[in-house]
Formats: C-alpha cells, sequence, structure tokens
C-alpha cells in the first residue's frame, strides 16, 4: 500500500469520524462514549485517539464549527433592518439550531464543556448578542431592562418546553415564543418593571456550570 493510499484512507477516516460524532452528538448531546462514535464512523477506538487524541478534541473540531455558525446568526441578526426582527431572529432561528442539536445546546449552556477554543467562541457572541439588544433598546423596540443574558434564558425556558413534550410534539416549544417575545415590548418598562436583576455574565456562567452538573 502507499503512502498516498495510506494519507486517503487516513483523511477518509478522519471526515468519517467527524461525520459520525456530529450525527451523534446532535442526537444525544455531548455524553456520547467514544466507542459508539468509532462504531458509527465504521473504525476502531485507536482510531478515534490517533487523529484527535481524545474525546474532548473531537467535541472542539465540531463544536468549533456551531458555535461559529451561531455567530454568524448573530451577525444575521444584528444586520437586521428592523432592531425589533433582530431580536425575534436570534430567538427564533437560535433555537431551532439548538433543537436540532443537543451538543450546540450544552456547549452554550455549560462552560465545562468544548475546551478552550469553545470557550473563546462563546466569548465572541457576547459583544454581538449586546449590540443587537442596545440597537434595540435605542430604536425603543424593548424594555430597557433586557439584558444579553436574558436572550440565553428565554432559549433555556424554551428547551424546558422541547424536553418536556419532544416524544408528543417537537414543536410545542413554537407556541410560546410569542409569550416570551410579548414579555420584552417596550411599553411594560416603568409601569411594569421585571421585579429581579438579571444574571451578570459571571454569575450566568457560574450558575450554568452548575446546572449542567446537576
Amino acid at each position: 500500500m502507499t503512502k498516498i493510499t495510506l494519507r486517503a484512507d487516513a483523511a477518509r477516516n478522519r471526515e468519517a469520524l467527524i461525520e459520525a460524532a456530529a450525527k451523534a452528538f446532535a442526537e444525544q448531546g455531548l455524553d456520547v462514549p467514544v466507542e459508539e462514535i468509532a462504531r458509527r464512523a465504521g473504525v476502531g477506538v485507536g482510531t478515534v485517539y490517533r487523529h484527535f487524541g481524545g474525546k474532548e478534541q473531537l467535541i472542539d473540531a465540531i463544536l468549533d464549527q456551531r458555535i461559529g455558525e451561531m455567530a454568524a446568526l448573530a451577525e444575521k441578526a444584528l444586520a437586521e433592518d428592523d432592531p425589533w426582527q433582530g431580536i425575534v431572529t436570534f430567538v427564533v432561528e437560535g433555537f431551532e439550531m439548538q433543537a436540532r442539536d443537543r451538543a450546540l445546546k450544552e456547549v452554550l449552556l455549560c462552560a465545562s464543556r468544548g475546551g478552550e477554543r469553545i470557550a473563546a467562541a462563546r466569548e465572541r457572541l457576547a459583544p454581538l448578542l449586546r449590540a443587537i439588544v442596545t440597537r434595540a433598546q435605542q430604536a425603543g423596540a424593548v424594555r430597557s431592562d433586557l439584558e444579553p443574558t436574558d436572550l440565553f434564558m428565554l432559549h433555556l425556558m424554551l428547551g424546558a418546553v422541547a424536553d418536556f413534550a419532544r416524544a408528543e410534539d417537537a414543536q410545542l416549544w413554537r407556541r410560546y415564543v410569542p409569550i416570551l417575545l410579548g414579555g420584552l415590548e417596550p411599553g411594560r418598562t416603568g409601569a411594569d418593571p421585571l421585579p429581579h436583576p438579571p444574571l451578570d455574565d459571571e454569575r450566568f456562567e457560574r450558575a450554568m456550570a452548575r446546572w449542567h452538573r446537576r
């Protein structure tokens, strides 16, 4: 067997592992064992470690792309002509992405998963979300006490509905989108202030890490 053939086989195995892991993580979350990923890819467990060094590196390779897609969505939302539509775009399309991919949902809601590359990618989202919220507030499209972390809380609420009803109606979460978005209306500010302050970024990260370990 020539070196070229060996390199081609290695490339195919790597691609098969990435494809198998992406599907497994999307369906079952990040706790899928390496053995299951190798089985789906049709390779031995040792091949996983030869190509990626371990499961966490494989998670990094896949979720780096997924977080990039979420950042691209935030940029799309920020580019909307209507600032309110930018909020709607991020909330709805962002949760659609999470509903399709459990791994993306888990890494967004837990600082301890996905490695340094994913942590850096998540940090990339923070200024984009703040810009989305600030622009909508300046346009009078949302209440003045809305914070960027509140958008992730909306995703968490929708996720609870999706998990609860998944076997009966996987789209039930859509019913609650307008109900939640209605709470962001600027007319509620002042006359009906939020009764409790939001979590700042540091407390948000700690809360998510604890929530994932529960």
